[in-house]
């Protein structure tokens, strides 16, 4: 790997990939500097558990890069910044078949399609960019774009045409690095959906039952139905197959199916009820914890007390607050999605669902992140306080040779109704 340099008084600065041997804790240090908030405010720690790469390790590609000052006579070393990286191939966008052949397609409303037309995913080889830490105290110096580029090198070395990252919509100086630098554009704004887990069991709509999938059939029912959403990761066999992916939910209404007469997800979508849902559980808790540090005395008493009601009086199903003023897990909902009328309810009762396992399983809080033009998103339970309304994905195109013409560039597509996103990289 090609090294860079940067001086500064009597240091330099080099980039290498990162080496867990010797980089865990001088890249835990960088973490937890960059994570201290303002005097008197929330921060959100988070603890990797000893695995820097837990965040990207499940990617069919991933690396690691680390910023190391390093003293002219080589004696003194300190990671002072660090950038991970991943590859995957997805959909960005779709063509329609008649009969084994390409049919242009012209239909703004995605939803109304020729019965005679079949959509296909056109898939692309997408990078995406996280992790990107530089040291408060060698801020200014350029390492952080110098990290960029390096992992962008790393990108197209590997065939990816595109490569995109995600950031609070109020972090003016990520966003300022990748647009104004970097060369990248403003693309989705998806919402962050957080809902703590309660000491009490959520109560399921009777009229609701739910399904758990095979692996197998789940990735023929998200191949068949959602294949065509942006963002869809085309080895989704991977994620459902992962260990740390707990399983994934159908809702039905009471009646029509059950495990024991399932006919699985073929004959299923086949004949499909009015309405129905699905969505799968990502456990997060086993890659690495969160913790809000930053309360007051005052917020924790009345967050404990909360707690305690709570647990007292069940059948109240009081809201309380999860003790998040210490290290948490979560569970991550990803591949949410749905048919009819009613399906707004099916959502409710899947996440009802994930929450009870997400409280089996000592967890926090249950997160989502879906498209801001979601149609199932008002079925989705969420406190606002938690949450956040719009998440910022900026994308940057870096090659012209395009997989298929009939698309274009994607930096220019307009949103769709929903993206998925991928589990491996929350």
């Amino acid at each position: 790997m090609v090294e860079d340099h940067s001086r500064r008084v009597n240091n330099i600065v080099v980039l290498r990939e990162f080496d867990p041997s010797k980089d865990c804790e001088g890249v835990e240090e960088v973490e937890r500097r960059c994570e201290v908030g303002p005097g008197g405010e929330l921060s959100l720690f988070t603890d990797l558990l000893g695995d820097p790469i837990c965040r990207v390790r499940h990617s069919p590609a991933y690396l690691m890069l680390v910023a190391e000052q390093v003293g002219e006579e080589q004696e003194e070393q300190q990671v002072v910044g660090m950038i991970r990286g991943c590859i995957k191939t997805v959909t960005c966008g779709k063509k329609l078949s008649r009969n084994g052949k390409n049919v242009t397609h012209h239909n703004k409303n995605d939803d109304v399609l020729d019965d005679t037309l079949k959509p296909l995913p056109v898939y692309t080889k997408l990078a995406y960019i996280l992790g990107l830490r530089v040291s408060p105290s060698h801020r200014r110096m350029g390492i952080g774009l110098k990290l960029v580029h390096r992992v962008e090198e790393w990108f197209r070395e590997n065939g990816a045409e595109y490569s995109y990252m995600a950031t609070d919509n109020d972090n003016k100086p990520s966003i300022n690095l990748f647009t104004d630098k970097c060369g990248y554009s403003k693309f989705r704004t998806p919402a962050i959906l957080v809902n703590p887990v309660f000491a009490h069991r959520v109560k399921l709509s009777s009229g609701v039952h739910v399904i758990k999938l095979s692996p197998s059939d789940a990735e023929s029912l998200y191949r068949r139905r959602f294949a065509t959403t942006e963002f869809f990761p085309r080895d989704i066999d991977a994620v459902l197959n992962n260990r740390l992916s707990l399983g994934t939910f159908l809702a039905v209404p009471r009646g029509t199916f059950t495990a024991g007469n399932w006919p699985g997800s073929d004959q299923f979508l086949a004949d499909p009820p009015e309405s129905w849902a699905v969505l799968s559980v990502w456990n997060c808790k086993d890659a690495y914890t969160l913790e809000v540090r930053g309360a007051s005395r005052v917020r924790r008493t009345l967050a404990k007390t909360t707690r305690i009601v709570d647990r007292a009086l069940p059948w109240l199903r009081l809201p309380s607050v999860p003790e998040l003023f210490r290290p948490f897990g979560f569970h991550f909902l990803y591949g949410l999605g749905g048919s009819g009328p009613r399906s707004e309810k099916f959502v409710k009762a899947l996440c009802g669902h994930a929450h009870n396992l997400a409280k089996e399983r000592g967890c926090g809080v249950v997160a989502t992140e879906v498209s801001s033009r979601e149609p199932l998103r008002l079925g989705i339970p969420h406190w606002k306080r938690l949450s956040c309304d719009e998440d910022l994905w900026c994308i940057k195109r870096l090659g012209e040779d395009y997989s298929d013409g009939s698309v274009g560039d994607w930096t220019k597509a307009p949103p769709g109704m929903s993206i998925f996103v991928d589990p491996r990289e929350f």
